[in-house]
């Protein structure tokens, strides 16, 4: 049985296993990391031997710990990337490669709707009915769209919100607030099972899951890079920011906002971005963090986002969907019973 893991920025780690009696009976780790010394990879084979099948990913990851001295340098990988290839190996942990993921990109939809669409799809996952997914978003009206846990005043105000006509949404996850004008933000969501974000910190799979985002950005000209916690950015400024939700059994909803175009101006009429959030990024204007991708590419929206669902095609199997009729039902009903409610849009006041 052979697993294998690519360390976000980093390199391939692959396990062949075999097991005998529920345990590890032979283990050969290879890759194309670096390792000193040498003979280093034998006893990260060795420190494995024994293990039980069921062992997690810490538990792995501790008995590689185990075996490596002060004089060990590991460059490209980790106890942790040794750990989810073997569990990949088992069975218990899947790869991008294991998966066909459907891509929808369907027309614009009000802000409501675009919040209960992301938490159906990932519903739906999570209770097998459909595969993982990428989904473009198309949005018909400007909106904010602030994180689960925000205060609403804290983060908006209201009043330049109405003058500029802009709906204020709450989605289901956490992190920042978002500001969104059609034609001005690519939008998308990956939701995918929990299988592929095995043995990973919820901090390490946002750089997991925007790896292919920063090649599909590198394609159309933009040398991108992941920044902890959810950003990715570029040595212009920031361009997009991430977010995620896992439901209960186990899906993961990832969905990413970037800046094609930006009205800095409105931006700063309509969230009230305090002294506080900006005091750790570097700058005292919050219109200098976000830099448009328009400006680094010279390319139309649209042509950006073909280019990234090509990108996507080309690393893994795919098929083109939509949301069926059904689903929008339950969606339209969704936005109306939630997300276009003033109870859930200032939950937190």
């Amino acid at each position: 049985m052979r697993g294998e893991y690519k360390v976000p920025g980093g390199k391939l780690v692959a396990v062949d296993v075999e097991t005998e009696d529920g345990r590890l009976a032979r283990v050969a780790v290879s890759g194309d990391f670096f390792l000193e010394p040498d003979d280093a990879l034998e006893d990260i084979d060795g420190a494995l031997l024994g293990m039980p099948e069921t062992a997690t990913v810490a538990q792995l990851a501790g008995a590689v710990e185990s075996v490596l001295g002060d004089d060990v340098t590991m460059v490209g990988f980790t106890p942790e990337a040794v750990a989810i290839a073997v569990r990949r190996a088992l069975g218990h942990a899947t790869d991008w490669s294991d998966h066909v993921f459907e891509i929808i990109h369907d027309g614009p939809e009000n802000p409501a709707m675009q919040m209960a669409i992301d938490q159906l799809l990932a519903e739906e996952l999570d209770e097998g009915r459909r595969g993982p997914t990428l989904r473009i978003w198309e949005w018909a009206d400007p909106t904010v769209v602030i994180g689960s846990f925000q205060s609403l005043k804290n983060e908006v105000d209201t009043e330049a919100a109405d003058r500029h006509g802009v709906t204020v949404v709450r989605r289901v996850s956490g992190g920042g607030a978002m500001f969104i004008e059609p034609g001005n933000t690519i939008t998308y969501s990956l939701t995918v099972p929990g299988s592929l974000v095995e043995g990973l910190s919820f901090e390490r799979s946002y750089s997991f899951l925007d790896d292919w985002v920063l090649g599909a950005l590198a394609d159309v000209g933009v040398q991108a890079t992941y920044q902890p916690l959810n950003d990715i950015a570029s040595p212009a400024g920031k361009i997009a920011g991430a977010a995620q939700k896992r439901l209960r059994g186990g899906a993961v909803l990832h969905h990413v906002t970037m800046a094609y175009d930006i009205d800095a101006d409105k931006m700063l009429d309509v969230l009230r971005i305090g002294r506080e959030k900006m005091s750790d990024k570097g700058t005292k204007s919050a219109n200098k963090r976000v830099d448009p991708v328009r400006s680094q590419t010279g390319m139309a929206r649209e042509d950006v986002i073909e280019a990234f669902k090509s990108h996507f095609r080309g690393r893994y199997r795919t098929q083109e969907s939509s949301v069926t009729p059904e689903e929008r039902a339950r969606a339209e009903e969704l936005a109306r019973l939630k997300f276009a409610t003033p109870e859930w849009t200032a939950r937190v006041p």
